[in-house]
């Protein structure tokens, strides 16, 4: 098997993993980056940014992120495409096999490696992603203004996205599968007394009705097996998000819940020159700005762990 080895690897291609990129390249660390699964990230299937600093007339996600990649490869990134499919992580140099075909030895790895959105795995819900289908409130929210939307889910996460969409769309049906929600006690209240929220229980979505955009909600409920047609602009899904970090569990600390553990305050996991950043360790905002700065701080811990070593 070919090997390769580099002074910085970074494994993943969002605005973390381009941010790490173009510090870590500036800093003369050379680094090689592999685009992974989705090059771009989950930026690439949203249509509308507002909310990056720096765009204000807004920019389209796919081409935020190629602005992030042509920034990261013009101080010299060498940008690839490739899949990690396993890591060894008890030795030095560190070992990262791509696509189970070649190993690059890294004296630092930074992973970027992001989360992905649960889905409900309905037709219409992949054809309309993007055209009123959304997993992120905070992201896609403002363009419901003033408009009906529906969100599904039950946790903290729903209730808190709930509540944020009431403050902006008209009316917001919250579908909860059971007669009861996980969410926790203060964000079960702070739903039930927005005037606005309808939560309707043990409901499930049958189907995204809409040639070319979201248009009304079919759902279903499950103690009387009726159906109903919802009018709705906006179709939001917060079940939850899967932090994309299984082949590293056999070396770095997860959390309950997936997310890789760092130090607070820095991009540190508990080996040694591996590092992480974005949505791969963070399970609170999941915003692009704030994985941009994570990744900013993983290039810096990791420039700074290489000099410690005289590895610079």
């Amino acid at each position: 098997m070919e090997i390769e080895r580099v002074k910085c690897l970074i494994i993943g291609s969002g605005p973390a993993g381009y941010t790490a990129a173009i510090y870590a390249s500036r800093a003369g660390l050379s680094p090689v980056l592999y685009q992974g699964l989705q090059p771009g990230g989950q930026l690439t299937i949203t249509n509308d940014v507002e909310n990056y600093p720096g765009y204000p007339e807004g920019v389209m996600g796919p081409e935020m992120m190629e602005d992030f990649k042509k920034q990261a490869e013009r101080f010299g990134t060498d940008v690839r495409y490739g899949i990690a499919t396993s890591v060894d992580f008890s030795s030095k140099p560190h070992k990262v096999t791509i696509d189970d075909s070649k190993v690059i030895e890294a004296h630092t790895v930074i992973i970027s490696t992001g989360a992905s959105a649960k889905w409900l795995g309905l037709e219409s819900e992949a054809r309309l992603n993007g055209s009123g289908v959304s997993a992120c409130a905070v992201c896609d929210g403002f363009f419901y203004r003033g408009q009906d939307v529906v969100i599904v889910g039950a946790g903290d996460t729903a209730a808190e996205e709930a509540t944020y969409l009431a403050n902006l769309c008209s009316k917001v049906y919250m579908l909860v599968r059971r007669d009861e929600m996980r969410a926790s006690t203060i964000m079960q209240e702070r739903v039930k007394n927005t005037k606005n929220i309808e939560i309707l229980w043990n409901t499930v979505t049958d189907e995204i009705l809409g040639e070319h955009a979201v248009e009304a909600v079919r759902v279903k409920n499950l103690v009387t097996n009726e159906t109903r047609e919802i009018p709705a602009k906006g179709f939001f899904v917060a079940i939850g998000h899967e932090p994309n970090s299984a082949i590293f569990k056999d070396y770095l600390k997860l959390d309950e819940n997936g997310y890789i553990r760092t130090i607070p305050g820095t991009s540190k996991t508990n080996v040694d020159g591996v590092f992480a950043c974005g949505d791969v360790q963070d399970f609170t905002y999941r915003q692009a700005v704030t994985a941009a700065g994570s990744g900013c701080m993983a290039a810096l811990d990791a420039e700074r762990y290489l000099a410690a070593l005289n590895l610079h």
